[in-house]
């Protein structure tokens, strides 16, 4: 067993165990783009059933954005020869986020939009989970995005719930390195699937003009001039000190004195 497929298995399993993410007998969707993680998420979470002792069922959704139809057949192709149940959806929602009206900002209509059909897919298929592959890398960038960009203090959840409970996304790679990731990937000589977007592909020729792309370039710097960086943020965003941030400033109230001048002239 390499390191990478140790480390990312121990990682998975203590998130999986610490927010009690799976429980015997679920029947949990998992959001497959086609990118590295979702497939090492897709792959990792098969595995697991041969080492816990609960069951648990997975059918993988592959949500096709409209760009390429080709990635569709290729993740068609890719479930069927590995034997995973699924369902691939085929859908305009990468045309529509990325249509004249709405050219500020594709990716967050994208990703709403996709969100949206895989939670009512969800629904069709009985499963109360969803689990995305997202990483301990995308966990700090989101922080700072939402900082920087949103004026807000909070990033993604391991475990979330939505419709009072009824649907409930985990995340059950929260713990894990993306370079781990990487690393898993090239050792089983995976190609991710290209879904022919038009922005991640601008983004992939120049490395500028988005928002994560840029947060992700200062990280880096960062973990660079100091190993223990990305640490320290990914365990402050677990040790938030509530005492000592302001509150948010309620609206001013006009003081009597001040009413009382006002109303004398």
């Amino acid at each position: 067993m390499s390191y990478a497929v140790k480390q990312i298995r121990t990682l998975m399993g203590k998130a999986i165990h610490t927010y009690g993410m799976i429980q015997d007998g679920e029947h949990i969707m998992v959001a497959v783009s086609g990118g590295k993680d979702s497939l090492t998420l897709l792959w990792e979470l098969r595995k697991r059933l041969k080492r816990v002792p609960i069951e648990y069922h997975l059918t993988a959704v592959h949500v096709n954005p409209g760009f390429n139809s080709e990635s569709a057949f290729r993740m068609e192709a890719f479930f069927k020869t590995h034997g995973f149940p699924y369902k691939v959806i085929r859908s305009d929602v990468g045309l529509k986020a990325h249509s004249q009206e709405n050219r500020e900002n594709p990716c967050f209509l994208c990703a709403r939009l996709r969100r949206k059909l895989l939670f009512e897919t969800a629904a069709e298929l009985g499963c109360n989970k969803i689990a995305f592959a997202h990483h301990k890398d995308d966990i700090i960038e989101t922080f700072f995005i939402n900082l920087f960009y949103g004026a807000s203090i909070s990033t993604m959840l391991p475990v979330q719930t939505f419709f009072r409970g009824n649907i409930v996304i985990i995340r059950p790679f929260f713990m894990v390195d993306e370079s781990l990731i990487e690393r898993y990937v090239r050792e089983m000589h995976w190609s991710p699937i290209d879904l022919g977007c038009p922005t991640a592909s601008a983004i992939g020729e120049n490395g500028k003009g988005h928002k994560r792309q840029e947060i992700r370039h200062m990280l880096r710097e960062l973990y660079r001039s100091n190993k223990k960086v990305k640490g320290n943020i990914f365990h402050a965003i677990h040790n938030v000190r509530q005492d000592y941030l302001p509150k948010a400033p309620s609206k001013a109230k006009r003081h009597p004195i001040s009413m009382t001048m006002e109303s004398a002239h």
